[in-house]
């Protein structure tokens, strides 16, 4: 039984409890106006300061919790002559609460195994009491930090004190958690806009409106994996009246071999300028882009160089296919096979010219990236070569836009997730028969 010395007297207990209804205020009043915050920082301040004050200490750290390098950092504390503080969970009284997701009270940091004195040496500051308490996020129970109070001015914290800090933590990580998600959310939507941008881009160095070549019809359709593709295909006229008819793979996704591919594009129409033999255009093409190829990245090309005249078609391949001659008189297909590895494979290429296809009315070349035929279904089943052949041979006779949309839609109905697992890129050319306008 307490002395009667050491009970608190009525002056005592009426200050207790103005102390303890002052600290519940401002928790009603930083909960009210946290919930109407949504910026990170202004979050992390307010959880700061108010702490600070509703708890009568002299300082407070809010510390979040970096799940990539699994490690506790400091954007805002009151009052520290440092800038960042960074550790990982096994360090510290915040390592030990951020680990353990439970509340501490120290009350002779010194005494305590757990405790790091480094900040106090760097700063000259004395740290005579800790009270922390974990963030954790409501609504997917993840670590977001630690909220720390350092020296109450009353002595030690006590149960009080605990209670508040808990219920300041509860109320902070609400805010946090939202904080976070509006920050995230704004990232994804940057991203996503400049990812648009991209595409459009990109889509502008896809063939809008394919150039005429007498005798002959043309077609593509092409849709990317993600919002930026790094496939390429496009159709250029050379200088002795032939036209090329390109597609290649830049291996990868994304905005880097999207980069790519645009090097890509914009070397070999320069090339094309003076070169108009494809192992001429391959080969220097190779050349120029050994610098941008780095280890794990490569691409696959095929140029093919249309004679509408002679209805010739030569060629040049780096390791690309599926590409196809549909021979409609005798209905067979012929594949223009690899006459050389795919550009950044090896530093001196070389790509030496396939032999010369003579094309006959209804003939069809039919250029596609692998994303085509390698697109899996649900039991893990690719679409196919002999799929896109049946495709072709069915739709032969039919309009151009009428073939490349049916392979498209097949594939599409073909793969099992929203968005394609690879780029899809088609271009096919068909020499004009008779028979195809009656």
């Amino acid at each position: 039984m307490e002395s009667p010395a050491s009970l608190p007297t009525t002056e005592e207990s009426v200050e207790s409890l103005r102390v303890r209804s002052a600290a519940l205020t401002r928790l009603l009043d930083v909960t009210q106006r946290l919930a109407a915050e949504v910026d990170t920082r202004r979050v992390l301040e307010l959880i700061a300061n108010e702490a600070c004050l509703a708890l009568v200490c002299e300082r407070a750290t809010v510390y979040q919790y970096d799940p990539k390098s699994i490690e506790l950092f400091t954007l805002v504390t009151t009052d520290l002559e440092i800038g960042e503080i960074r550790h990982a969970l096994d360090h510290g009284i915040s390592g030990y609460v951020a680990r353990h997701r439970t509340i501490v009270n120290v009350p002779d940091p010194p005494s305590d195994p757990r405790w790091n004195s480094r900040i106090d040496r760097i700063t000259g500051y004395q740290t005579r009491s800790i009270l922390a308490a974990p963030l954790i996020s409501p609504h997917d129970d993840a670590l977001l930090g630690v909220l720390q109070v350092l020296n109450n001015v009353g002595g030690p914290f006590d149960r009080f004190d605990e209670e508040l800090i808990v219920a300041f933590a509860a109320h902070a990580a609400i805010a946090l958690d939202r904080a976070r998600m509006i920050d995230e959310l704004q990232q994804r939507q940057r991203v996503e806009a400049s990812l648009e941008v991209a595409r459009g881009i990109q889509s502008g160095f896809m063939p809008q409106q394919l150039p005429v070549v007498p005798g002959y019809e043309l077609a593509s359709w092409w849709i990317p994996h993600q919002a930026v593709g790094a496939d390429y295909c496009d159709v250029l006229p050379l200088d002795n009246g032939r036209t090329a008819l390109v597609i290649a793979d830049v291996a990868g996704h994304g905005i880097g071999p999207s980069l790519i591919m645009a090097s890509t594009r914009a070397a070999l129409r320069a090339l094309a300028i003076d070169h108009s033999a494809p192992d001429v255009q391959l080969r220097l093409l190779a050349r120029a882009l050994l610098g941008d190829l780095d280890e794990g990245h490569f691409i696959t090309m095929i140029i093919a160089a249309l004679d509408a005249k002679r209805n010739e078609l030569e060629f040049s391949n780096a390791g690309h296919g599926p590409a196809l001659h549909y021979s409609a008189a005798a209905d067979q297909f012929q594949t223009l096979d690899s006459t050389g590895l795919p550009l950044g494979v090896v530093d001196a290429p070389d790509y030496p010219r396939g032999p010369i296809i003579q094309l006959l009315p209804g003939d069809l070349v039919v250029l596609c990236t692998d994303g085509i035929v390698e697109a899996m279904d649900s039991d893990d089943a690719p679409f196919g070569q002999p799929r896109l052949e049946r495709i072709v041979r069915e739709y032969a006779r039919a309009p151009l836009e009428e073939l490349v949309r049916e392979i498209g839609r097949q594939v599409k109905a073909h793969y099992i997730t929203e968005t394609p697992p690879d780029d899809l890129t088609i271009l096919v050319a068909r020499r004009n028969a008779n028979v195809l306008l009656a």
